[in-house]
């Protein structure tokens, strides 16, 4: 059995003792995909996705990138929009306080670190890319206003990390009154426990974690979108 496995099994246990407990407290509410989402890639870019770099997280080659270049095909079908965000800075006083913690310093606008990765990168004129200073893809940022004004109500997030930029979108999308789904096999972190307890919790609070398979099996159900 390898580490992953045992890692799995012991936190299957766990976790299956701590979700009876929030089920019988009414937690764990089942938000739903409703009617009108847009897939939001949280900085799929090449600092988190290449080796390399000091903010390279795991199962990219094997897992997540397989699993988002599947999800945006079947989005383009159906002609959602698709949402990018990276994180960049300007200069290292943009950065604020963030050096004190993390070498923010890899990740300077117009450097291959930030770019998005080329395997799923987003369509010129089509796709759209912000760029943040924060965790959360709200935070400074107008895709609050740019969800409301297409009237999405859903979003449906893939990226990195989970225990970071992830999950603080999930957490500020609810407080702005949008509904997320987080696709399980899509999301990654550079420390497989951070993973699999915050995809645990943020379903328990946040959002709707599904699977892939779900995910899509959603996604062919819908007409294609209407855009005028």
């Amino acid at each position: 059995m390898t580490i992953d496995d045992k890692l799995h099994a012991a936190l299957d246990t766990i976790f299956s003792a701590d979700a009876k407990l929030y089920q019988e407290r009414g937690w764990n509410q089942r938000s739903g995909f409703g009617t009108h989402p847009a897939i939001l890639n949280i900085d799929l870019a090449n600092a988190w996705t290449r080796d390399g770099f000091r903010f390279t997280c795991e199962h990219m080659d094997d897992r997540i990138i397989p699993g988002v270049q599947r999800l945006l095909q079947s989005a383009r079908i159906k002609q959602l929009p698709i949402i990018y965000t990276t994180t960049a800075f300007c200069s290292t006083f943009d950065m604020g306080a963030f050096p004190l913690k993390t070498p923010f310093e890899d990740l300077m606008i117009g450097t291959t670190a930030t770019e998005i990765d080329e395997r799923i990168a987003p369509i010129a004129g089509i796709d759209t890319l912000i760029v943040k200073k924060r965790p959360s893809a709200f935070a400074g940022t107008h895709l609050a206003g740019i969800l409301r004004a297409a009237g999405i109500d859903t979003i449906i997030c893939t990226g990195v990390t989970m225990a970071g930029c992830v999950r603080h979108t999930v957490e500020d999308a609810l407080g702005e009154g949008f509904r997320s789904v987080v696709v399980r096999e899509c999301v990654g972190d550079r420390v497989p426990a951070a993973v699999e307890w915050n995809l645990f919790d943020i379903d328990m609070k946040y959002c709707d974690v599904e699977s892939l398979e779900t995910v899509l099996e959603h996604l062919d159900s819908l007409a294609p979108r209407i855009t005028s």
